[in-house]
């Protein structure tokens, strides 16, 4: 799927932007291949390529799925957003994990796909990070939810405020030929240089 990354260092007054391309394995893996990148190298460097090495390294180190086993749900309703029927729920981890969080998801009621994560992790994976607050939206395709955009606010120790705006487009399903070639090619180049 095509992404596009942007990233902002407020307080530095720093922007930049990465289109590319998210591959995800059958096995899960993640990869992405970096086409373009335009703004200030800071951005390149410090926000975007840390975030997709923490992103591709926590594939790797799943996080635990959103259970009763890992996670305390608290029901707080049945809303309608954007023409569905949603199941809201609060969420609280039962043991503080890298990849957990605290607040809530949007289930859809027809088929109790994810629509909506948000919160904040409960631990920070880097001593850099003081919180991590993230917003995530998924679309609804022949039965599997799609990741459509990712919204983050980091506030670091070194450059205050970092705030990432991810949105995904144009997914495709590769055939298992295609895919095991492309992902030999990926493994070559993860991340931004």
């Amino acid at each position: 799927m095509d992404v596009e990354i942007s990233a902002e260092l407020p307080k530095l007054k720093k922007k930049g932007r990465m289109f590319g391309l998210r591959t995800i394995t059958r096995l899960g893996r993640i990869t992405y291949d970096a086409i373009k990148f335009e703004g200030d190298n800071t951005i390149k460097k410090e926000v975007i390529a840390r975030f997709l090495t923490a992103e591709t390294a926590s594939a790797d180190n799943t996080p635990p799925p959103i259970t009763p086993q890992y996670y305390k749900f608290k029901y707080k309703g049945l809303v309608e957003r954007d023409g569905r029927q949603v199941y809201v729920f609060q969420l609280s981890p039962r043991k503080k994990r890298v990849g957990t969080f605290k607040g809530e998801i949007w289930l859809d009621k027809d088929t109790t796909l994810p629509i909506r994560e948000a919160g904040r992790f409960s631990k920070n994976p880097s001593v850099f990070i003081k919180r991590f607050d993230f917003v995530r939206v998924y679309d609804i395709r022949d039965g599997v939810a799609y990741p459509r955009q990712t919204t983050g606010v980091v506030a670091t120790r070194l450059w205050g405020k970092a705030e990432v705006f991810i949105d995904f487009h144009n997914f495709t399903k590769l055939p298992t030929d295609q895919a095991s070639a492309l992902t030999s090619e990926n493994s070559r180049n993860k991340t931004p240089r």
